[in-house]
């Protein structure tokens, strides 16, 4: 390791912990190893004094240690532990102003990147329903085109109402979790072929007027609401019939959103549309992003 500013502070650390916290050789031998490798990567990135560290670059090196070195949470865990009591008794001697690592978050808490189509396979599913697969293939094609038109999830593309589809501003009332109502714009096919669905389909399924059926948009065979294990079977359904794996309800409500950020939208527009009420939750989106650019340079880049 190169002489940095990190070098007496981190021998002073040890030989706090060593003589008046009392730690054992093992531990000791744990701290010198993970804050080694610590001081190691922020090097590379230029910075070689404990002032100037912030939490991103803390960050990015703990998952580094998860991307580069494929560390096991429960290892990332204890590099974490490290660079916590590191800085906080450099926080607490004065060392530095702030603590960079407080607002660290446990490997255990991690959001897994969900996964997303390509607008070309996503185009794929939802024109794959035809008269050719059975008698509900207009309600099946409004309902993928709805999905992904608006971000939503299985549960909330069956309670829509047949008045909470609004043709003429092209929107619709989307109601989510929590009791909470979100209006989302959609776009012309979603439009056009829900008209379509409406007009050709629905009322041959709509066989109940005592309002069983609740006036939902999208109704079974049987006539009752669509629910949300039967909106699973016919994105499953289609899936198979266009030959793409894996792709589930949620993909679909991920691939909007991905695809929202990926052409310029402003993140805070894209949690409005999700329904999510914390930032936080939306910002795994620019994630993906992130991981499509670096695609992007490896495949265009002649020295990617």
């Amino acid at each position: 390791m190169a002489d940095s500013s990190f070098d007496q502070p981190v021998r002073d650390f040890l030989a706090f912990a060593r003589v008046e916290a009392g730690l054992s050789s093992a531990t000791l031998e744990a701290y010198a190893r993970d804050l080694s490798d610590l001081i190691r990567d922020l090097q590379v990135r230029g910075l070689t004094d404990p002032a100037a560290v912030q939490p991103d670059d803390l960050a990015e090196h703990l998952r580094d240690l998860a991307r580069v070195r494929g560390m096991q949470p429960s290892s990332i865990a204890r590099h974490l532990a490290t660079i916590r009591v590191f800085f906080r008794w450099l926080d607490a001697n004065h060392r530095i102003e702030r603590d960079p690592a407080r607002l660290l978050e446990r490997p255990t808490r991690w959001k897994k990147l969900p996964g997303v189509m390509s607008p070309r396979s996503m185009r794929q599913l939802v024109e794959t329903p035809a008269p050719e697969f059975g008698q509900l293939w207009l309600r099946d094609r409004a309902m993928l085109e709805l999905m992904y038109a608006a971000g939503l999830r299985a549960s909330e593309v069956g309670r829509i109402r047949l008045n909470e589809f609004h043709e003429e501003t092209m929107l619709v009332t989307v109601h989510g979790k929590g009791a909470k109502t979100r209006i989302v714009p959609i776009g012309e096919p979603a439009r056009d072929w829900t008209l379509k669905y409406i007009d050709e389909e629905r009322p041959r399924l709509a066989r109940f007027k005592d309002g069983r059926d609740d006036h939902r948009l999208l109704l079974s065979a049987g006539g009752r609401p669509l629910e949300r294990v039967a909106v699973w079977q016919i994105v499953r359904k289609y899936a198979k019939l266009s030959g793409l794996d894996g792709v589930h309800p949620h993909l679909l409500r991920h691939s909007f959103a991905t695809h929202l950020v990926q052409g310029g939208a402003d993140l805070r527009v894209v949690q409005e549309l999700l329904g999510h009420s914390d930032i936080g939750t939306t910002q795994v989106y620019t994630h993906v992003d992130r991981t499509h650019l670096r695609d992007v340079i490896r495949t265009c880049l002649p020295r990617g």
